[in-house]
């Protein structure tokens, strides 16, 4: 899935999108796990079962050792940093939505704690002054998002929501409760902690377009790792949008990202905050609610980050991942135009001066709302000339004085 980081993270978020996943472990090591298969639940032969896809078999590179490579960082210096950069709006945003989302998967304190940190969530307990082995409360940061003094922001449970400070989610998991509706609650984000969060992701973007172009000037092979994590991106925003369109774009994008023969490419910065920015898109979770203009300005970095990436493939004679390239950027122009469009403020029909009945026509004959055609500003001035003459030739004397006889 776009945006996972971990193992277990990806398999999680299979599960929660409705797919099912069956492991395959190694027959040397019975508990190892050494490869995977997904299915769909209607999705059946004829004996009535499930039809299982190995990864190797969806695409060479989504092979589990593959994964294994992309999540596991080389060194600690290309560790993943979500908080790098991202405004404190946005980071308050992440956290909920990861705070609920384990409290709701978990069953107990202790699996809660778990899988926080396996989320890549920073967690710091807090003990009671008076027993100091009694957990009383505690706190999450974002690696990489760091305060004045280059240590990390911490935000209390009580302070991300009421219902995730730790006295309630001790109640939540008692015996006998069930707080999954409850927990449900707590987990959306703001208007402006979404914006921060699309305004981050399109900057991404838009840095690694300028690292492409840079790179096709000067070194191709140095882009593979950007090119490949936009498909990431690109999934991970068509996710959380329910955008029809942005979802054929990454689809038709998906064969651009892919390096020859399965490789995986050498991990880089740009790759790796593009990669970040999915997870951050994806830990947003989706909302009812409409994008407007912040989703316009992601459609257009990703436009302009797929562009690059076709301009690489025509570089490097790659015609197929070229044209696959070109094709989701104008997917994202057209949505973006018609975004654009959709959201256009409609300027109201002039008003009719009383008096003047071709200035009155004329804004009975055009809609409300609907912009005014210039051919009928040339018919309101040719009324108001005809009406002039009207008015003079029915003055009650002449205009001078007539030449005595």
């Amino acid at each position: 899935m776009a945006g996972a980081r971990t193992e277990q993270e990806f398999f999680a978020r299979l599960g929660a999108a409705g797919v099912l996943v069956r492991l395959r472990c190694s027959s040397v090591n019975p508990g190892q796990v050494s490869g995977y298969a997904v299915g769909l639940r209607d999705h059946v032969a004829k004996d009535g079962g499930t039809v299982w896809y190995g990864g190797g078999k969806l695409a060479a590179d989504l092979t589990l050792p593959k994964l294994r490579t992309r999540w596991i960082a080389p060194d600690p210096a290309d560790s993943p940093s979500p908080g790098s950069g991202l405004p404190p709006a946005a980071a308050r945003g992440v956290l909920r939505t990861v705070v609920a989302e384990a409290a709701e998967r978990s069953a107990d304190e202790a699996g809660f704690f778990a899988r926080l940190r396996g989320a890549g969530v920073l967690v710091k307990l807090r003990f009671s002054e008076l027993n100091p082995g009694q957990v009383t409360g505690y706190s999450v940061a974002l690696p990489g998002h760091t305060g004045g003094d280059a240590e990390p922001v911490w935000y209390g449970g009580g302070r991300l929501a009421d219902r995730l400070s730790l006295p309630r989610l001790r109640r939540r998991w008692g015996p006998g409760r069930s707080g999954a509706a409850e927990q449900r609650g707590a987990s959306g984000l703001t208007g402006a902690e979404r914006n921060a969060i699309f305004e981050h992701a399109a900057r991404q973007a838009g840095v690694a377009a300028e690292h492409i172009r840079w790179c096709v000037l000067r070194d191709p092979a140095q882009a593979a790792d950007a090119a490949h994590a936009a498909a990431d991106a690109l999934h991970a925003a068509a996710r959380i949008t329910r955008n029809e369109t942005l979802h054929r774009a990454a689809d038709a994008y998906d064969r651009a990202a892919r390096v020859p023969y399965g490789r995986t490419p050498r991990r880089s910065p740009q790759g790796r905050s593009l990669r970040t920015a999915a997870w951050l898109l994806a830990a947003a979770g989706r909302s009812g609610h409409g994008y407007g203009w912040r989703l316009c300005g992601l459609a257009a970095s990703l436009a302009d980050l797929t562009a690059a990436v076709a301009e690489l493939r025509q570089v490097q004679q790659h015609a197929a991942q070229a044209a696959a390239a070109r094709a989701a950027a104008t997917r994202l122009r057209d949505e973006i135009s018609r975004m654009r469009s959709a959201s256009a403020p409609l300027r109201p029909a002039p008003a009719a001066r009383p008096g003047s009945p071709a200035r009155a026509s004329a804004a009975a004959a055009v809609p409300v709302g609907a912009p005014a055609p210039a051919q009928l500003g040339g018919a309101a001035r040719d009324g108001r000339a005809v009406t002039s003459r009207r008015r003079r030739g029915n003055s009650p004397g002449p205009s001078r004085a007539s030449p005595k006889r």
